[in-house]
């Protein structure tokens, strides 16, 4: 099972459309081939997006995920609605602190 600190390799993207973001979170689920397949969507909720300026950040324990992240990307979503923002190899991912209320 793969740790938050294993899924250092993001990509951020921006969509002016939330239901976009939606299709990100399930897209970045199928692509984390091994490992928890959680963890690449945690921190992408709609206030972590708003907050971001409408930008949210995946982050997969290899780079070939990411690259099947962004392929798969192009194949099924047309690209008026996200743009890749940028790309990193050292951005490894944060438990996300689970809200009671």
């Amino acid at each position: 099972m793969t740790e938050h600190a294993d899924h250092k390799y993001s990509i951020k993207i921006h969509t002016e459309d939330e239901p976009v973001v939606y299709c990100l979170r399930a897209l970045s689920k199928y692509c984390q081939r091994t490992g928890n397949n959680n963890i690449p969507w945690g921190g992408t909720k709609e206030k972590d997006w708003i907050d971001d300026e409408k930008q949210v950040t995946f982050r997969f324990s290899k780079p070939e995920y990411r690259e099947l992240f962004v392929s798969e990307l192009k194949r099924l979503l047309p690209d008026n609605l996200w743009k890749e923002k940028s790309r990193n190899d050292n951005d490894p991912a944060v438990k996300q602190i689970k809200n009671k209320y």
